[in-house]
């Protein structure tokens, strides 16, 4: 009888630590404009004329009213994740608002002489401080030099990876990761150098667009060598044992299995390298001297590039030079991120399908 009745006491729910008022959503964009507020009231009453000050310190005030506030109203638990959610947001604006800012200075003042004859001509005939002329020979050995310098790296990056991870052992796998290590912090200049040495110098060949493109090649190698390799570590290795139990050679069993599971990180490691070296300028000044004409013939003749022109138009100086700099620059940012985009491309047809 005693089981068949039920206590119909209310039942009294304690409260806990975490069932204190909470603040509304909206309540980081009033921080956020608080602060804001006073950083700006602050940096007029001490005098400050940089903008960059006021940011400072409204970004300060940002995580210090966060947490103060979020305290009070809700505890200390609470306080401290939106301290470190306040501290994430500062800096990702702090490191977006300089890459808005170049892309807006680099568009505003580039697209004053960017259009088709800007594109489709060079400065043959053309003085330095007039207006007019192109970009058309520096888009030209831009394309030539860094094609070839992935055609040279990007196999013997990526077979030396594919060494790393499926067959590198003893001291011989160590010397190579060292060196690529190594290779990883070489100056641009000193693989500049080096080429000059060889190419140039003991071997008596002029400069070219191929010279550049080795010493590019040198830069690029061991940033293929890294993306590769860890890309073909996150392949489980379920895979591979899969593959040799059912009695298929390694080599195989790389080609068809490791490599076409980890394409896609392998792709946009190889772009992301060729966006490296395309905006090298140290290499092309020594090797490939620069020129007004157009040069197609990479292996023969100084040619141009458009690091190197952006540098020397700006050099001299002119209105209608630094005009022309900042159009190449934009042009340049516009190549680097169409690389990207294609890597991504390509990174999503390659990616195996579920």
């Amino acid at each position: 009888m005693s089981n068949a009745v039920q206590d119909k006491r209310p039942v009294v729910v304690q409260p806990t630590s975490l069932s204190h008022a909470k603040l509304p959503r909206w309540a980081p964009a009033g921080f956020a404009a608080v602060s804001i507020a006073l950083g700006v009231g602050v940096g007029l009453l001490a005098g400050w004329e940089s903008r960059i000050q006021w940011g400072m310190i409204s970004a300060l005030l940002f995580v210090i009213i966060s947490y103060v506030t979020t305290t009070v109203v809700e505890n200390k638990r609470q306080a401290k994740d939106r301290a470190a959610t306040s501290v994430v947001w500062v800096c990702f604006i702090l490191a977006v608002i300089p890459l808005l800012s170049l892309a807006w200075v680099t568009i505003s003042k580039g697209s004053n002489v960017l259009d088709g004859y800007f594109l489709s001509h060079s400065m043959n005939g053309v003085l330095d401080a007039e207006a007019g002329g192109g970009i058309y020979h520096a888009l030209l050995g831009t394309i030539e030099q860094v094609l070839i310098a992935a055609v040279i790296s990007a196999p013997i990056g990526m077979l030396t990876a594919i060494y790393l991870v499926e067959y590198g052992r003893g001291r011989l796998a160590q010397a190579v990761t060292f060196f690529v290590d190594v290779m990883t912090g070489i100056p641009s200049i000193v693989a500049g150098l080096f080429v000059l040495a060889t190419w140039n110098l003991m071997l008596g060949f002029g400069p070219s667009g191929f010279a550049g493109s080795m010493a590019l090649a040198i830069l690029m190698m061991p940033v293929v060598v890294r993306s590769t390799e860890e890309m073909l570590k996150l392949v489980p290795n379920e895979l591979r044992e899969a593959a040799l139990a059912l009695g298929v050679p390694k080599w195989r069993m790389i080609l068809k299995v490791v490599l076409p599971t980890a394409i896609g990180g392998i792709t946009t490691g190889v772009m992301l390298a060729i966006a490296r070296i395309t905006g090298e300028t140290a290499p092309v000044l020594l090797l490939v001297f620069g020129t007004k004409l157009i040069n197609t013939n990479p292996f023969e003749g100084a040619q141009s590039s458009l690091p190197l022109y952006v540098y020397e138009q700006y050099a001299v100086g002119t209105d209608a030079a630094i005009d022309r700099a900042w159009a190449a620059a934009l042009v340049l940012i516009a190549f680097v991120m169409i690389l990207n985009l294609l890597a991504r491309s390509i990174a999503r047809w390659k990616a195996p399908r579920r």
